[in-house]
């Protein structure tokens, strides 16, 4: 009967202590909750693209939702560091557009 009390004890403990996963922002370079984060995608056809969900196949590299994170990006080659190749200006400018359009709902 203790053994039986002990483990769920034990398992309601866990259940609390569950960890968070956390990203780094490629822009500000600050640590953050996955969640409070956007995932910016390369597919394998070589798109670009946000992904909100986090759940988009395809190489991510995550970035804080304010337009400042995503020019400090921009500045500091944060993104091309993370997908290891360059990046076209066109894609930042659609990266920018859509990143507004997040901050405006």
């Amino acid at each position: 009967m203790k053994r039986a009390m002990t483990k769920k004890v034990m398992a309601k403990n866990m259940l609390k202590n569950k960890k968070v996963p956390v990203r780094q922002c490629v822009g500000c370079q600050e640590m953050k909750s996955k969640k409070e984060m956007i995932r910016v995608i390369r597919t394998a056809e070589g798109e670009f693209s946000l992904d909100t969900t986090g759940k988009k196949n395809g190489r991510g590299a995550y970035i804080c939702p304010c337009e400042e994170c995503l020019l400090k990006a921009v500045k500091n080659k944060g993104l091309e560091r993370s997908f290891k190749q360059k990046i076209p200006a066109e894609v930042y400018e659609m990266l920018k557009k859509e990143m507004s359009g997040i901050e405006s709902e």
